[in-house]
């Protein structure tokens, strides 16, 4: 913009100013007019050459009648509506009605001169939630994520298997690997898929962490923890000058899958000190370095195979062919995050750090022998095949508890013991055979007469020892052992054992009314013994003595003509003894 052209344009913005509200337009009009362009051109550069005053900020601004708890319900109902893939299937508005018509939100303002209520639109509601930081769209974003380092080449390996979806490769011998016609192999044709199951790769890839370096490993069948096994033996050896890659790792980083965290992978990195990280299941960002392999082994490697004139007709061809590629790559393609060729970088690895892998053989042994229990002897010992080994130094070794074992892949004669360490991991520590005389005693025994050897508290003395001191009341052993001879009463007396008994208040229960027994069988009658008339007499004139008169037998005789009941005596005792009394009455009258 010239000059001229820039102070015409500030006389006019001057002469509309002082105008007026409402009498700016003439002035506009005029100006473009003599300038010779339109008022939209005139007012546009005007823009460029003033300052507009800024607008007043509205005393609510920022604020939203939508409160948190509505915006939450808004949200929870919209973040409940997506598919898996993240596509919504409910929109703002429909998810405000919906809850509306529940009462669940009012989403809107009363007036407070009218009480009329005025519902948010859609648009409103939307800036709320995302102000609210509810937005699904906010919401649906990754957490983040926390940057891995590992310490030297060889500390950390991440495996992954994946299926190559292009290729199988037929089991008649002479066939070459094939690719997977898309018009033959698809969801709608699964009797085709079926057909070369068996006959479908699967990709094993390994990745140093450290370095980037890729090993690549191809099996037929399916992901198994017999596969994994071989993937991983395989990437441990030795392989020659060009490949420079092997060794046994100080972490493998694996998938949740039933193969990778099965028993034999397990026992295999158990026997060789690995610590087998699993990964959260859902989190594939956990080993993308090895996910980001596969995709590099997919296409930098196998979409060469297509181009082939001779394509790999074996499991064999193929791994040599996936082999050369992959000494290729790891020796000239620089990662970006060193600058360097991953084997260049892992050759920085030290002695101490690289641990030579036994021989494949021994591996595949340990991988499918489990580690064995043997119990731990008043000595601290463990018998493990014919040999004694001495696990005094194992931390909270208890006499009688059993302890794992298992056998040393790069030494005959030493075992390994499994434990846990006060972090909770599991450590593994080599033990060395008991040295025994020429009369088989242990050379580590005290020689009698000669010296004491006592071996260390175990942690069951030490709280033995403990309780003891507690129990006593005593600050040191010595006192209690003393204390305890004269047998006081465990703390001191405080603890009263009756005392939950004693406190205990006990209900007053209500009788309750039975039912008689009801036997079918007949219960025994107890009958009296009968006595004749001169009997009968015999007893009662023993028992009335000068009340007995001669008329008395005339009477029995009269009323008990066929005998007395025993039990029945007394009851005519006082019979009779009654009517002579009566009878003594009426002759004194």
């Amino acid at each position: 913009m010239n000059p001229a052209l820039l102070e015409r344009l500030q006389a006019v913005a001057a002469d509309a100013q002082a105008a007026g509200h409402g009498k700016k337009g003439p002035v506009y009009a005029a100006a473009a007019a003599e300038m010779g362009i339109s008022v939209a051109t005139l007012q546009r550069q005007l823009k460029q050459v003033i300052v507009a005053p800024a607008r007043k900020r509205r005393a609510d601004a920022g604020a939203s009648a939508l409160t948190l708890e509505e915006a939450r319900k808004i949200s929870a109902y919209l973040m409940e509506s997506r598919r898996k893939l993240g596509k919504r299937l409910s929109s703002i508005e429909d998810a405000v009605e919906v809850l509306r018509s529940n009462g669940e939100i009012g989403a809107g303002r009363t007036d407070e001169e009218t009480g009329e209520f005025m519902p948010l639109c859609a648009a409103s509601i939307g800036r709320a939630l995302r102000r609210y930081a509810l937005h699904p769209d906010q919401l649906s974003r990754p957490t983040p994520k926390t940057h891995l380092r590992s310490e030297h080449p060889n500390h950390v390996w991440q495996i992954d298997p994946s299926l190559c979806v292009l290729f199988y490769l037929p089991s008649k011998a002479g066939q070459c690997l094939q690719v997977m016609d898309e018009t033959k192999f698809y969801k709608n044709k699964p009797a085709n898929i079926r057909r070369i199951e068996k006959e479908r790769v699967w990709r094993y890839v390994i990745t140093d962490h450290t370095s980037g370096v890729i090993y690549v490993h191809y099996v037929l069948g399916a992901e198994s923890g017999k596969n994994l096994v071989e993937a991983f033996i395989a990437a441990t050896q030795k392989r020659g000058g060009d490949d420079p890659f092997h060794g046994i790792p100080r972490m493998v980083m694996v998938d949740p899958g039933s193969a990778n965290t099965g028993a034999v992978f397990r026992n295999l990195c158990r026997a060789l000190g690995v610590q087998l990280q699993v990964n959260l299941p859902g989190q594939p960002w956990a080993k993308g370095q090895v996910e980001k392999g596969n995709d590099i082994v997919e296409r930098s490697f196998e979409g060469r195979l297509r181009f082939m004139t001779r394509p790999p007709t074996s499991l064999e061809e193929l791994n040599n062919e996936g082999w050369q590629w992959m000494r290729w790559f790891n020796g000239k393609k620089k990662h970006s995050r060193t600058d360097q060729p991953r084997y260049a970088v892992w050759l920085r690895i030290t002695p101490e750090q690289l641990v030579v892998a036994p021989d494949a053989q021994v591996m595949r042994e340990l991988a499918i022998h489990a580690a064995e229990s043997r119990k731990v002897s008043p000595q601290l010992t463990i018998s493990y095949q014919g040999k004694t080994y001495s696990v005094r130094d194992i931390p909270d070794v208890l006499v009688g508890e059993t302890i794992s074992v298992t056998r040393n892949p790069w030494r005959e004669d030493a075992v390994q013991v499994l434990y846990t360490n006060e972090d909770g991991r599991e450590v593994m520590r080599v033990l060395e055979p008991e040295a025994r005389d020429q009369f088989g005693f242990l050379q580590s025994g005290a020689m009698l007469g000669e010296e004491y050897k006592a071996q260390p508290e175990t942690r069951a003395d030490k709280e033995r020892k403990a309780i003891e001191r507690m129990v006593m009341e005593t600050d040191t052993d010595q006192a209690a052992a003393e204390k305890r001879k004269v047998q006081p009463a465990p703390f001191g007396g405080r603890v009263d054992p009756m005392k939950p008994i004693t406190d205990t208040p006990l209900p007053d229960y209500i009788p309750k009314r039975g039912t008689d027994l009801d036997l079918d069988i007949p219960l025994p009658k107890v009958e009296a013994v009968r006595l004749n008339t001169v009997q009968a007499a015999k007893r009662l004139r023993s028992r009335m003595g000068e009340r007995w008169q001669p008329e008395h037998f005339q009477w029995l005789q009269e009323r008990y003509p066929e005998g007395v009941a025993e039990d029945e005596l007394d009851k005519i005792s006082d019979l009779l003894t009654r009517r002579q009394e009566s009878s003594l009455k009426l002759v004194g009258l």
